[in-house]
């Protein structure tokens, strides 16, 4: 078992508070201690976090606090740790476990206890009577002779085998959690592999480790790979090569492609499992006949292209582009619509005259049963919505409006004034049961849908949506088109907007209240790969400072976020300022942006380290992925309020709602003065902060830069390498994304 805390742990054996210990000579930084559990302080089940008071054997040395990852600690319990002492900053000198093994007690008060924590079938009081009548044989007697239980006063037949049965569930949870922490597999994963497979742990581990990649989430095909060499399963193995070919399909999902070419595949296969092609090729068309993946010819006949899906992922693109279809050949509800009205009402009410497009987006939204509506800053999609929101109240229409994130659906429901909700919201998400509760067999009650931030949407989420539309309801998409596609797999509206089937609006107008914003000005720019302009004299709502050297790019964002623009536009640096960087990695990617931010806005924050991160309190945080129990979602930004040390668990300020976080939940949170500009898509923040430097090439794209400058409402401050700035604008190739999406709404 691994345990991250002894990262920064140093063997302190001269210490006059550390216990007596034996030193393990395979290891400078390593010291063995053997004990009884005086106390336990705290224990999460799901994790097997503990905090507990050890008193170590054979010596006078006082007790120990000893923090590892256990399965079911008791007082009494004999444990033999592997590891090393710390001194935590609040809680002084602790022994940090990284390994264990269980031992049986050593005194008949220690089995007492023992006997009386641990089973069911018996109390403090019988536990006595047991011990009384075997002493230290007695644990011998449990496991090896136990008719004997029946000596014992008010024990009969039927109570024997009960406490007989107890003990052995006991054993054997107790021993399969010790076989999975062996492995490398941590305390929650241990929770959710048992969960799984019960008292067939070990023999699923034993005969086919990579079941654990395919069953359990969070189990990748490189633990389970760790696990296997340790079994002795063979490299070129049936399992393994099965096991390693899903593995790069769910990498590739990971990086947006709904299937992968054969020739990629195979190369990529044959990389990560070093065995020869030919095997790789067997064991992908069993898994193909098992109907695991998914094999589709090219089109040309040109076998190197021929596309392979997980099969989730192929289900998915041909239900999604099946239920687009049925869509478009659906007759439109028999609600009056009436775009002129809807029109006239909206110049009139917010003085304003909409473009010819606009007008034509009301009209596709009367008449069809699916559009698409795309454009930039500027152009007037909040307006267009509002039209198409009114000619359908006008009708007495069902409406509902979602997005993708919460942060998306809050800010449509404030530009709307009707009540928008996330697609998972919507579509009733149990995380419980890992399934949305509407479907074809309980479908949305509505005339109308709109879907903002389409461009943020997978082909996973998509399908569940489309399955829960009745034909005959209007769908409109909503999305930039040429903003940054999904983090998940596919390209959906990208791939719509091409198939040519379903009716598109693209606004390209910037209203005159546009025009005065350099920021939505040099977003158009951009997009259109034109540098972008700066202001003379460096006012307005977009900046841009010229700086070479890294170092004092680097200098410059902390004395921006920290003081210039707090100073001079009254901004909030942790609630309105959000720096944006390329990378994660290098002096101006997100990871050591952060570090320097906190120190400089956070120095005196109550530390916590969670891995390789230090966190504070006051600690500006983000939630990396959607929540659905704790209704926090991917991109939402937040105050870390609250660290409970003993536990790991965060309590976390959202706006006004305060949500609680245990260990394995924090896992989600990362710290977010800066963030990449992935993740910021979708969301929107008062002032954003761009270091732009060749050190970022590699990620330098147009739709990348329009993406990141586009987030800002009040102020952009671009800041580093004009040439940069020039190859990303000039740069228009996107990444692939192997999809057949679009192919297919065509076909169908």
């Amino acid at each position: 078992m691994s345990e991250e805390s002894h990262r920064d742990g140093t063997m302190e054996q001269n210490d006059a508070n550390t216990p007596a210990t034996t030193a393990d000579t395979s290891s400078p930084s390593t010291v063995v201690i053997s004990g009884v559990v005086e106390h336990v302080r705290y224990h999460r089940q799901d994790t097997g976090y503990t905090v507990m008071r050890l008193k170590p054997l054979g010596v006078e040395e006082r007790s120990a606090t000893v923090v590892a990852y256990l399965p079911m600690p008791r007082t009494g319990d004999l444990y033999q740790f592997t590891g090393t002492w710390t001194k935590h900053p609040r809680y002084g000198l602790q022994f940090q476990a990284a390994q264990f093994e269980v031992k049986p007690p050593v005194t008949a008060d220690g089995i007492r206890a023992y006997l009386s924590s641990e089973i069911d079938e018996i109390g403090p009081e019988l536990a006595k009577r047991i011990v009384d009548a075997f002493g230290m044989d007695t644990l011998t007697v449990i496991e090896q002779t136990p008719f004997r239980l029946r000596e014992v006063s008010g024990i009969g037949r039927k109570r024997a085998e009960a406490i007989t049965l107890a003990w052995r569930d006991h054993r054997n949870r107790q021993e399969t959690f010790v076989f999975l922490y062996s492995q490398g597999i941590t305390a929650g994963l241990a929770a959710k592999v048992f969960k799984r497979y019960q008292e067939g742990t070990v023999e699923v581990i034993r005969t086919n480790p990579y079941r654990l990649a395919m069953d359990i989430p969070g189990v990748g095909f490189l633990t389970a790979d760790r696990i296997a060499e340790k079994t002795g399963i063979a490299k070129d193995s049936p399992e393994r090569i099965s096991a390693g070919i899903v593995y790069i399909l769910e990498i590739g999902a990971t990086q947006g492609h709904t299937y992968l070419p054969r020739r990629i595949l195979l190369h990529e296969a044959g990389r990560l499992l070093g065995v020869e092609g030919d095997l790789i090729e067997g064991q992908l068309t069993e898994l193909a006949f098992l109907n695991l993946v998914f094999l589709e010819k090219d089109p040309d006949g040109n076998a190197a292209e021929d596309a392979v899906y997980h099969a989730s992922l192929y289900r998915a693109e041909r239900h999604a582009a099946g239920s687009l279809r049925a869509m478009l050949r659906a007759d439109k509800g028999s609600h009056a619509l009436d775009p002129a009205r809807a029109i006239d009402w909206m110049e009139e009410r917010y003085h304003l005259d909409l473009s010819e497009q606009q007008k034509e987006a009301v009209r596709r939204a009367a008449l069809s049963t699916c559009m698409v509506l795309t454009g930039g800053p500027g152009t007037g999609k909040t307006s267009t919505i509002t039209a198409i929101l009114h000619m359908f109240r006008q009708a007495h229409a069902r409406i509902l409006l979602c997005a993708p994130t919460g942060r998306a659906a809050k800010r449509m429901t404030e530009a709307t004034g009707h009540e928008a909700s996330t697609i998972h919201r919507l579509l009733e998400f149990n995380p419980l049961r890992g399934e949305f509760q509407r479907g074809t067999e309980a479908p949305l009650d509505a005339d109308l849908i709109i879907v903002d931030e389409f461009s943020m949407v997978d082909i996973v989420l998509l399908h569940h949506l489309l399955e829960a539309v009745i034909p005959g309801t209007t769908l409109v998409f909503v999305g930039d088109v040429d903003q940054l596609p999904s983090v998940g797999p596919g390209n959906c509206l990208k791939d719509i907007i091409s198939s040519g089937t379903i009716a598109v609006v693209r606004l390209d107008t910037i209203f005159r209240q546009g025009l005065t914003s350099r920021i939505i000005v040099n977003s158009h720019r951009i997009n259109l790969g034109r540098m972008p302009e700066v202001t003379e004299g460096g006012s307005g709502d977009y900046r841009f400072i010229p700086e070479e050297d890294p170092e004092r790019i680097l200098s410059e964002i902390i004395h921006l976020v920290a003081a210039e623009l707090p100073d001079r536009y009254g901004l909030d640096p942790l609630r309105d300022i959000q720096v944006l960087s390329p990378m994660h990695k290098g002096v101006l990617g997100v990871e050591n942006l952060n570090r320097h931010l906190q120190q400089a806005l956070n120095p005196s924050g109550r530390p916590y380290r969670r891995g390789s991160t230090e966190f504070r309190v006051g600690d500006k945080v983000m939630q990396t992925r959607n929540n659905y129990e704790l209704e926090v979602f991917n991109g939402d930004i937040g105050s870390l309020a609250d660290i409970n040390e003993k536990d790991g668990s965060f309590s976390v300020a959202y706006d006004e709602r305060i949500v609680f976080y245990t260990a394995g939940d924090a896992d989600d949170l990362v710290v977010a003065y800066a963030t990449t500009i992935h993740k910021a898509q979708g969301s929107e923040y008062p002032a954003v902060l761009l270091p732009i430097h060749p050190q970022h090439s590699v990620m330098l794209a147009r739709n990348l830069l329009y993406t990141a400058v586009s987030r800002g409402k009040r102020l952009v401050v671009t800041i580093g390498s004009a040439r940069a700035i020039r190859f990303g604008v000039e740069n228009s190739r996107s990444r692939t994304r192997f999809t057949r999406f679009s192919q297919r709404i065509v076909a169908y």
